[in-house]
């Protein structure tokens, strides 16, 4: 092996290193052997990436006995269901690329042979990716894990039904008392939100794309088998080392086409497309917001899991893990077979290790699925030139005429949702959200759970050029490009214009013409930003468009 670290460890001149490194418990013998950067995103904010800690010591096990020297390091993490609703919820995306940037970074100043990141809420599951996508050394991502389900009044409950019962409990559908039992039961200990939102989206694609070993993510973050599947990470980062297995080599055109199809067949969270498309740009892989709309429209809905269906991400692993899904995707053809995985197996091989539990319902046999195209439609029309993307796993309308009710922050909309005033056939427009207009495109799953709650979301459609979390469920369109702080046409948009949202012709529309948009432009200037110095100041002014990644390179 040629090792990278050995310019740092090995030769007289890097004697005074050395004797750094020997202070805290190195000897000679550990810094000959190949260095493993442990990347953790451990942080006490959350009980997403509460356990990483304690799974970093195994991963760090299994480096030593496979022959390497791990060192751990951390970076950090924002939890999206926190900070939800709120100004801090801008700080999420802001993180994704502060995060790669960090793990990118830490790994060339200290060049080490590989990483393992250890990973769990949203962020910084692709924040992971990009950075080793970046870095091109050997490198497995590990999930931290799903976190159990609440149980209240004989049903499952996950984050998402504490969300909902706020709109609920405002329309006076819910008990005060209920309302404290869902939110005092539905989060019983650490990991990441149990459905297929955006934390177990993102482990999915990671598997799927070959650059977590496979039927790793599914299991539990508290469960007791998690220690060896840390542990395995370990063993597997150093094997990869040792064939000088890279991400870029694994990471390939037909390995995203495989995640993508995946994000489709198992309903998952609209902020794939926008993290997808960033990795593509790291991986310098030609893909396109349109190549989403292309895959999903191939590939069936087969697994039944909330928001949109029955299930939480626990029965994923009680089926039989995510190997049944690829499994799936490998004999219905929707994915590519040779594609090379971390461990160094196929894609093809990998699959054909499932192991399904017998009379399992949460995955939909080929010839029995959901429905016969994927969760993901990219819609584009005078609204949206760009694109823009609805999760329509979790609904079966495909159309939607109504007025603009316009909204020029997420706050304002909430107040308007939980305080009645929204009306049946409306179509509620939150602009000013995007990458730049927000700073940080901020989730809505605040106001599209209350939606749900009062009983409205089959009634009225909700368009953002900001996002949604994975848990968001409902006629919900996000990342509407141009965004309107950069002068896209929602600027443009006044109370009562007719929106028109077609499923089946993916397209979005207001009824103006060219020059009426033109005209209502005139001058036009974007809302002043209070955000004058700082990571806020500084991200709007990098950050480009939700339809190529929201990235800031």
């Amino acid at each position: 092996m040629k090792l990278n670290s050995y310019t740092i460890t090995q030769g007289r001149d890097r004697a005074p290193a050395r004797a750094m490194l020997k202070a805290i418990g190195f000897t000679d013998e550990d810094l000959k052997k190949p260095i493993i950067g442990v990347a953790s995103t451990w942080i006490e904010t959350m009980p997403c990436n509460y356990n990483l800690r304690e799974l970093a010591v195994h991963v760090k096990a299994g480096i030593r006995a496979a022959g390497g020297t791990p060192m751990e390091y951390n970076t950090i993490a924002i939890s999206d269901g926190v900070t939800m609703g709120t100004e801090g919820m801008k700080a999420s995306l802001v993180s994704r690329d502060l995060i790669a940037d960090s793990i990118e970074l830490v790994a060339r100043g200290h060049m080490f042979d590989g990483v393992v990141a250890l990973v769990a809420c949203d962020k910084t599951i692709p924040a992971a990716a990009m950075a080793l996508l970046r870095l091109n050394l050997p490198g497995v991502i590990m999930y931290g894990g799903t976190i159990m389900p609440g149980h209240y009044q004989g049903r499952d409950l996950t984050v998402l039904d504490v969300f909902e019962a706020v709109g609920a409990n405002a329309a006076g559908k819910m008990s005060d008392e209920d309302f404290q039992n869902i939110e005092n039961l539905a989060c019983p200990g650490a990991g990441a939100c149990g459905g297929q939102y955006t934390a177990n989206t993102m482990a999915t694609v990671m598997e799927m794309i070959g650059l977590s070993p496979m039927n790793t993510a599914s299991v539990p973050q508290v469960d007791p088998r998690k220690h060896q599947v840390a542990f395995r990470c370990g063993e597997i980062i150093m094997d990869a080392v040792r064939a000088d297995r890279k991400p870029r080599d694994i990471a390939t055109r037909k390995a995203f086409e495989n995640a993508i199809a995946s994000v489709a067949a198992t309903g998952g969270s609209t902020n794939a497309v926008l993290h997808l498309l960033a990795m593509a740009r790291d991986a310098d892989v030609d893909l396109k917001i349109e190549d989403f709309q292309t895959i999903s429209q191939r590939t069936p809905l087969l697994v039944d899991l909330k928001p949109g269906g029955k299930y939480v991400a626990l029965d994923v692993d009680k089926a039989g893990g995510w190997p049944v899904v690829a499994k799936r995707m490998v004999d219905g053809g929707y994915a590519h077979k040779d594609t090379m995985t971390v461990t160094g197996k196929t894609f093809a091989e990998e699959a054909s290790a499932a192991q399904e539990t017998p009379g399992q319902e949460v995955i939909r046999p080929l010839d029995k699925p959901i429905k016969k195209t994927g969760g993901l439609v990219i819609l584009k029309g005078n609204l949206a030139p760009e694109g823009c993307v609805i999760k329509v796993a979790g609904t079966n309308r495909n159309h939607h005429r109504g007025p603009a009710r316009l909204f020029n922050r997420e706050e304002d909309a909430m107040a308007a949702v939980t305080g009645g005033k929204i009306k049946a056939g409306d179509v509620i427009v939150i602009r000013y959200e995007g990458p730049r207009g927000g700073p940080g495109m901020r989730e809505m799953l605040g106001v599209t759970g209350a939606l749900m709650g009062t009983g409205m979301s089959e009634e009225v459609a909700l368009m953002t050029d900001g996002r949604f979390s994975g848990a968001t469920r409902g006629f919900m369109i996000g990342h509407v490009a141009p965004e309107a702080a950069v002068g896209g046409p929602l600027a443009a948009l006044n109370d009562g214009d007719m929106i028109t949202i077609d499923v089946d012709s993916s397209s979005i529309n207001v009824d103006l013409t060219p020059e009426q948009i033109a005209e209502r432009m005139k001058g036009w200037s974007a809302p002043v930003s209070k955000y004058t110095s700082g990571v806020f100041q500084k991200y709007a002014k990098l950050v480009g468009s939700a339809a190529y990644g929201a990235v800031t390179g």
